[in-house]
């Protein structure tokens, strides 16, 4: 018997048809990749299967139980794992592991050796808050969470989004040892290393399935959206001599604990500058002293001319910033949220109003001008983010993990706007934890425990390291890495 079967599943959000008339199944025991790109209808699927949302039409049975009438059975018998951390930030390790095997009925000593082997790597930190947590703690412990009370199928829905490609890698190790217990895995993810994991898999694409069969297959069937063509390194304008970042033996520390731990580097005008660093190896802190956000506690630094110790408000008028969480509001349409950043930086109404109409044109937005932003595609949204984070021509812009979660093509048509950007002047500084993105920096940076591990371009460090390409660069450096706790 299947452990999973779906029959003719539709879902519509109005005039939004999520899913259409989708079938297939998974073998017991099976690991199984629900792939496809935003809003190819992913989600809906997971929700209906685990029976937090009802279909419109069609059946799907998990362990033999319906979807539907059964509900409470399924419940019993599944775990899931969210994209977006499942955690509570506020409640301790322990207190969440509780949290949830209460939920199920059980305790944690009951669901103890169904979780020991990845449980016993965060216990010692059972009395620390989730919200602080590194990005690889966290997925250990919502993986626990999702395990304490021994269920038959696992359901993954981008779990290692924004995780560094050490922990994507552990994670994947802990759920094919799982596969041994014969616990069925169905998974979602926008990595290809991941994607070839899986035994098969189910290629979603605008709620229908295009295909389903053995990773390779599929990945090279649909090439065009899994595989796009390179980027072109060649740039527009030469990176010029003149810093628009300068840092010298920064540190910050927080109690005896060093998140930053001296570090010194230059960034050129126009220069695409990659600050790579797994999961805790203080990158985000680095960044919320360059963006005016945080001062150091010893150390200088200058970014576009202004003293991050003093002139911290300055800062944040001259750089531009985007993060991995969507940033534009999303009840405003798109010309609301342009005039809205624009005025903070504060531009002049008539410089807005010309610029906005070129920005449009150029983007070939103008018909979505008044168009609300929650109803654009995510790719759409991550390209006005990233225009409106550069609109008033800043010297530098912040891109933080901007590329999180999203797939392939969509990434590449990303990169081809940074392209652009540092060919206009603008100094680009962007973490990632894409090495295939790094590659298309040129420099980049590794942080391990709060210091610069590495530094230079992509071709220099695999040079050094004797490192095939970037993400055994990475791994290798990553791993050397001794605190295990921030």
């Amino acid at each position: 018997m299947n452990a999973i079967e779906v029959n003719n599943i539709s879902k519509s959000y109005g005039k939004v048809k999520a899913l259409d008339g989708v079938s297939f199944s998974v073998g017991k025991g099976e690991v199984f990749g629900l792939i496809g790109p935003d809003g190819a209808g992913k989600t809906s699927m997971y929700r209906i299967l685990c029976t937090l949302l009802l279909p419109d039409s069609g059946t799907a049975t998990v362990d033999g139980f319906d979807t539907v009438t059964q509900m409470n059975e399924i419940r019993r018998r599944v775990g899931y794992m969210p994209g977006r951390f499942s955690l509570y930030q506020d409640l301790t390790v322990q207190e969440n592991l509780e949290f949830f095997a209460t939920l199920f009925g059980t305790t944690i000593e009951e669901g103890y050796d169904s979780i020991k082997a990845i449980y016993s790597q965060i216990e010692r930190f059972r009395d620390r808050k989730a919200g602080a947590l590194s990005g690889g703690m966290k997925q250990k412990l919502a993986l626990s969470c999702a395990l304490v009370h021994q269920p038959s199928v696992l359901f993954l829905d981008e779990p290692t989004t924004g995780v560094d490609p050490v922990s994507r890698k552990e994670l994947w190790e802990m759920l094919l040892m799982l596969k041994e217990r014969d616990i069925t895995i169905v998974a979602s993810t926008p990595y290809l290393d991941e994607v070839r994991c899986c035994e098969r898999v189910a290629f979603l694409h605008r709620g229908k399935i295009q295909g389903i069969d053995t990773p390779e297959r599929i990945l090279h069937q649909f090439a065009d959206i899994f595989n796009p063509p390179g980027l072109s390194h060649a740039k527009e304008t030469e990176v010029k001599e003149e810093n628009v970042i300068e840092v010298s033996h920064l540190v910050k520390a927080f109690g005896n604990f060093h998140a930053v731990d001296d570090i010194s580097f230059n960034v050129k005008r126009g220069e695409i500058f990659g600050f790579l660093g797994a999961n805790g190896a203080g990158k985000t802190t680095a960044m919320h002293m360059f963006t005016g956000l945080n001062q150091p506690t010893s150390g200088t630094g200058r970014v576009a001319g202004y003293d991050i110790r003093t002139e911290y408000e300055q800062i944040k008028r001259h750089i531009g910033y985007m993060s991995q969480k969507f940033s534009l509001y999303e009840d405003l349409t798109v010309a609301e949220n342009i005039r809205l950043f624009a005025g903070i930086y504060g531009m002049k109404d008539a410089e807005i109003s010309r610029k906005t109409d070129e920005l449009l044109e150029r983007m070939q937005f103008t018909e979505h001008k008044n168009t609300l932003v929650a109803s654009l595609p995510l790719g759409w949204k991550q390209k006005l983010a990233f225009s409106v984070s550069i609109f008033h021509e800043p010297s530098v812009v912040f891109l933080d993990e901007p590329t999180g979660g999203v797939d392939p093509a969509t990434r590449r048509q990303f990169w081809e706007l940074i392209y652009e950007a540092a060919g206009r002047g603008i100094t680009v500084f962007v973490t990632t934890h894409y090495m295939d993105e790094a590659e298309y920096c040129d420099r980049i940076s590794i942080m391990v425990d709060g210091k610069i591990s590495a530094i230079g371009t992509p071709d220099e460090l695999k040079k050094q390291f004797h490192q095939p390409d970037m993400d055994h660069v990475f791994t290798y450096l990553a791993r050397q890495a001794t605190r295990k706790s921030d």
